[in-house]
């Protein structure tokens, strides 16, 4: 059992690692926004598009890695994602202007659009039923840890120099930065396993069944092996598949589920988490030093999230992260319209925020995407379901200096609250509870009853 474990948490780690240059690489505009903005002399629609560039190349990444993975393996498609992070962190430390800057972003965000899907897919299709909630959340646990990481880098890179070298140089260092945890992903996707499932689909059950036994033992992992032939007979590859009764209810919970974990308002506090804080009147040095405290929360949250997903269930802990972030969202607008962001209201409304947030919608999207599709379309279909999640991401990331500029942060942080609102009710009403259950279980409640 320890040795299954161990094998099991290994592979976890690599793809966790996905998680972190994910957060690391989206999180990092947080601390060099500013700088960018003063060095372009940027608009308020400029800067939200400097800001959320990227998320072109996630998109992109999101809508080529299910079908690339189907063809290719996850393990070497998630490759291609380490080197797309890694040609982006080159790229933008050269001073080449503004649209190399954006280019070299777009590259950025394929490989966090890869890894996006392709991360959590790995681990659902590794770990057991028994703990894989936990294991997915390790994944986000990875992205927040890569958040908080990038914002000491941040905030140490700005500490180096004067304000008109960090305008000129430093936030180039901030993105080059990333180009170690890339190097790290790539080595180590070197000696990782790849999926059993994948495997399978391309009948490769000896190795599959290899792979199962030393993460199930041998006697379990017969019965995985006639789950998955079971599911892969079915013949449910096409994409087709996903709009008839049945599958077309995993796939709106998909879609929905991960349009909701971005218009709640999560990455309008990570990319611009410094200059919500300058807002409040808080000089640069204590913004960043508060958006230390942001990533910290982020981490510590999601470690009660990985905790608790295997014992209290998905949806329970989806259920009060939304009740708890609308609250928190009211709050942060309350503060804003009464104008009462001295001291620690704003900060403080938005650390429970995301801590609400870090127990609920932010691992849980993910556990839930990679557990609700088929062996035989998980991979196109989790690609459709993050793609309208960076879409999403990419709508609140440019409106957010928009709406700041017409119509004020109160109002605009009430818009995310009754995003959220509408998220309660949403998962109170259509996500099943999948705790438990082995990933053909679950494939089984798409069945149209007869």
């Amino acid at each position: 059992m320890q040795a299954q474990l161990r094998f099991i948490y290994q592979c976890t780690m690599v793809a966790a690692i996905g998680g972190l240059l994910f957060g690391y690489d989206t999180a990092v505009v947080a601390g060099a926004i500013g700088y960018i903005e003063e060095k372009y002399q940027l608009s308020a629609a400029m800067t939200g598009w400097a800001a959320s560039c990227a998320l072109i190349g996630c998109m992109l990444g999101a809508m080529i890695a299910g079908g690339l993975s189907d063809k290719l393996g996850r393990r070497k498609v998630l490759m291609i994602s380490g080197w797309a992070f890694a040609l982006s962190s080159i790229g933008i430390m050269f001073p080449l202007g503004l649209n190399a800057f954006i280019f070299f972003r777009m590259i950025g965000g394929i490989g966090i659009g890869i890894a996006s899907i392709l991360a959590p897919m790995y681990i659902s299709e590794i770990a057991p039923a028994s703990i894989r909630g936990r294991l997915i959340s390790i994944y986000q646990l990875g992205i927040v840890i890569g958040i908080l990481l990038i914002y000491f880098v941040n905030a140490a890179i700005a500490g180096l120099h004067d304000h008109q070298w960090n305008v000129e140089m430093g936030w180039r260092w901030m993105f080059g930065s990333g180009l170690l945890p890339s190097v790290v992903f790539i080595l180590l996707l070197l000696r990782a396993p790849e999926s059993p499932r994948w495997l399978a689909a391309q009948n490769n059950w000896s190795a599959a069944d290899d792979i199962l036994i030393k993460v199930n033992g041998k006697e379990k992992a017969q019965e995985e092996i006639q789950s998955i032939k079971a599911s892969l007979n079915e013949k449910q590859g096409r994409f087709v598949e996903l709009i008839r009764p049945g599958l077309r209810t995993a796939f709106v919970i998909g879609v929905v589920l991960a349009i909701f974990s971005q218009v709640t308002g999560i990455n309008v506090i990570m990319y611009y988490a410094p200059e919500i804080f300058k807002a409040t009147g808080d000089g640069t040095s204590s913004a960043l030093t508060q958006t230390i405290w942001v990533g910290g929360i982020n981490v510590l949250m999601t470690l009660v999230a990985i905790k608790y997903v295997d014992q209290l269930g998905r949806k329970k802990l989806l259920l009060i992260g939304s009740a708890g972030m609308s609250i928190c969202l009211a709050l942060v607008g309350l503060a804003f319209y009464q104008q009462a962001t001295d001291g620690y209201w704003v900060l403080g409304g938005i650390l429970l925020y995301i801590s609400f947030f870090a127990i609920s919608l932010g691992p849980l999207t993910f556990v839930v995407i990679a557990e609700i599709f088929p062996n035989s379309i998980r991979g196109r279909a989790m690609g459709a379901a993050i793609f309208f999640l960076w879409l999403s991401v990419y709508l609140v990331s440019q409106t957010f200096p928009m709406l700041l500029e017409s119509i004020g942060s109160a109002f605009t942080f009430w818009i995310y609250m009754i995003m959220s609102i509408l998220s309660f009710l949403f998962i109170w009403r259509m996500v099943p509870e999948t705790k438990g259950k082995t990933l053909e279980e679950i494939q089984d409640l798409w069945k149209p009853k007869t």
